[in-house]
């Protein structure tokens, strides 16, 4: 077997050699006694304490003035798009490596994503590609930044934190400033990832995390928005509870909400979750520098942090020769029972976004055939 001692490695890592997963979740905290003491109130649905509480607890990581509690990452994604004044036949910009989510939850406002390309180094969208565009395509007008070939407002741009590895958000937020385009953060892969000391999510004006069962913490499913706009926090809250406006018991909803609180059950879970956030980084970024010393020798890059950032390492990567490499990679470590996923088709290759506007993806097509993500759980 040509990646025989790679596979070994691994193996002992996880002191196993029956099925290793990509990352599996770890409950060693809290979380039964908070779960059951939900199942003992009976406030199991979207009105609970442990809500409010994993809110308040998400926006101290983030040190963001609102969080709102939503079922998923792609509805807390739909949901700060809109807050950002996204509508329907307008354009986002955003890359075409990343997860579907990102693409449809641009799609569900009625939008269409535009793609650009990545950067090498963080994998995630370039601020030299943004501003290439819109140096190009660009028109400013009172009401906002349009594109002059389509006509078409671009309302919004979409970054996407890969693996957890900040983009380069300086650059990329001053470009935005510069055209009036709202940032929305799509930090769904990187809760315990820094820029320059501030957490992710927190640069643009809003920033969406997910809890989805493969995340370094999980409640099952669920998600997050954060904002430090007081009015976008509050809007947001009333929006993902289906427009309710408050009363002791009269039903008047005063808009098209949503029904994507997240539920006091799935909260409690978070909770006792986020609690142990910092032993979870800590484990994990002792396997990462383990990987690392070890691939030093091999035919192969592990991806590391940049300088100025701290990475949460949610799923470590490898960086292959070519494609016949990673695919003969690829089948070798799930032939042995070891889970191994290439990186993500890019967006403009499946069928529903095929025709959305791309740039020339040197950077996106040159990863997509070369990165593999390897097993990254926490170990114990």
């Amino acid at each position: 077997m040509a990646y025989k001692e790679i596979i070994q490695f691994i193996q002992e890592k996880f002191k196993s050699k029956d099925f290793i997963p990509l990352h599996a979740p770890v409950f060693t905290g809290n979380e039964r006694k908070y779960v059951l003491d939900t199942l003992d109130s009976t406030f199991v649905s979207s009105v609970g304490a442990y809500v409010d509480l994993a809110e308040k607890m998400m926006a101290e990581i983030c040190q963001s003035q609102k969080a709102i509690a939503v079922v998923n990452g792609t509805s807390g994604l739909q949901i700060a798009l809109q807050l950002a004044g996204v509508q329907r036949g307008e354009e986002v910009i955003t890359q075409a490596l990343t997860f579907v989510a990102t693409a449809n939850a641009i799609y569900y406002n009625g939008a269409q994503p535009v793609f650009l390309d990545v950067d090498y180094d963080t994998m995630g969208l370039s601020p030299n590609s943004v501003s290439d565009f819109l140096v190009e395509f660009g028109e400013k007008r009172e009401s906002g930044t349009y594109n002059k070939k389509t006509g078409k407002r671009i309302s919004a741009c979409v970054p996407m934190h890969t693996f957890g590895f900040p983009v380069h958000l300086d650059e990329l937020v001053e470009v935005c400033n510069s055209w009036n385009i709202p940032v929305v953060e799509d930090a769904a892969e990187s809760l315990g990832s820094y820029y320059k000391g501030k957490h992710t999510g927190s640069f643009g004006h809003l920033g969406v995390f997910s809890f989805n069962g493969n995340k370094i913490v999980t409640s099952g499913g669920g998600g997050m928005i954060v904002t430090n706009n007081e009015a976008f926090g509050k809007k947001g809250k009333h929006l993902t509870t289906t427009a309710k406006v408050p009363h002791p018991y009269e039903f008047f909803h005063d808009e098209v909400g949503y029904n994507f609180r997240m539920p006091n059950l799935n909260a409690a879970l978070i909770c006792g979750q986020l609690e142990q956030l910092d032993s979870f980084l800590a484990n994990k970024r002792e396997l990462a520098n383990s990987y690392a010393d070890f691939f030093e020798s091999k035919k192969m890059i592990f991806r590391k942090e940049l300088e100025n950032t701290r990475v949460n390492y949610w799923l470590m990567a490898v960086e292959l020769e070519n494609l016949e490499a990673r695919n003969a990679f690829l089948k070798e470590t799930n032939d042995s029972g070891m889970m191994t996923r290439p990186i993500w088709q890019l967006m403009y290759r499946l069928p529903m976004y095929k025709d959305c506007y791309r740039d020339g993806q040197k950077n996106a097509e040159f990863l997509e055939e070369r990165i593999v993500n390897i097993p990254s759980s926490v170990r114990f």
